[in-house]
């Protein structure tokens, strides 16, 4: 199998967002039954998920990722959380699923045949320092999954991957608060293709309870101190996409309305989401198309 890209000069950026993503999901389906695909692609946290599925080229998985399998039994409740496998079962969900004839099962071959860079962002727990996983970090299945698991693992909600011997949480504690402009730019890019999760109006406020992160993590004081100050790194690179915006070096995908939280697990109003965001990812596709220097259809 021979796949290509037909975008090679813009970065596609994935946002976070836990079960936000049940809306900008439609943004990766879209662009696959558009058949636009980038050649260098990136996220973070939930957006980790979305840069998986939209690899593999497989629209059904994009949505069924963030909408009917949150009815899964398995997906993670408070009863597995008290036992300490996370609100939302993070090794089921990300590293069990994904293998043959399970629930979400991924086409490792289509992504193996892709040649798009990929670029998948965590936290380093000891050093508080980024991290950008890609393809030379990957060999088999497990190696990717793994590291979506350890992108999307939400302190506090999550258990933390250990990996090679060291822990990771989410890569929203990074640089960029949780949209992974930086990779792109590090890797050459001036052109940006942003799917977010949150509406324009948006401004990401200080968390309100300091005193019990700085507790909770006190073995690993570089989480609560990335925790603490992520609303500043969020909210700067917020503000950097809205200049590329105005400088036509970027195109934002911004919800129109965003009627999900990162925990809901209701599967018609994750249902619900997605279809606006398809909804609004259709209405945008000339734009985008435009945006690519691709032809009008």
């Amino acid at each position: 199998m021979e796949l290509r890209s037909n975008v090679t000069d813009t970065a596609l950026l994935f946002e976070g967002g836990g079960m936000r993503a049940s809306y900008t999901s439609a943004v990766a389906v879209a662009l696959l039954e558009a058949g636009i695909h980038l050649d260098f692609v990136a996220g973070i946290s939930a957006g980790s998920s979305n840069t998986a599925n939209y690899l593999a080229r497989d629209p059904w998985r994009a949505r069924h990722s963030f909408v009917d399998f949150a009815a899964d039994p398995k997906f993670g409740n408070w009863k597995t959380f008290l036992r300490g496998d996370g609100l939302f079962n993070a090794k089921y969900i990300y590293e069990e699923t994904g293998l043959p004839d399970q629930a979400l099962p991924y086409p490792w071959e289509t992504f193996l045949a892709n040649p798009a860079t990929l670029r998948l962002g965590a936290f380093d727990a000891e050093s508080g320092q980024a991290i950008w996983w890609g393809r030379e970090d990957i060999q088999e299945p497990p190696d990717l999954m793994v590291r979506v698991r350890a992108s999307s693992t939400m302190p506090v909600l999550m258990p933390p991957v250990r990996l090679n011997g060291r822990t990771y949480v989410d890569g929203a504690l990074g640089p960029d608060g949780g949209i992974p402009l930086s990779a792109a730019i590090d890797a050459g890019h001036e052109r940006f293709l942003a799917v977010l999760t949150r509406e324009r109006g948006y401004v990401k406020a200080p968390e309100r309870f300091p005193r019990f992160y700085l507790r909770y993590f006190r073995k690993h004081p570089a989480i609560a101190e990335a925790l603490l100050t992520r609303w500043q790194r969020y909210n700067a690179t917020r503000e950097r996409l809205f200049e590329l915006e105005r400088e036509g070096r970027a195109y934002l995908f911004v919800p129109e309305t965003m009627p999900v939280s990162n925990g809901e697990k209701d599967v018609v109003k994750l249902a619900a989401a997605h279809e606006a965001g398809l909804a609004q990812a259709r209405r945008e596709l000339p734009a985008i198309r435009e945006f690519l220097g691709l032809p009008a259809v």
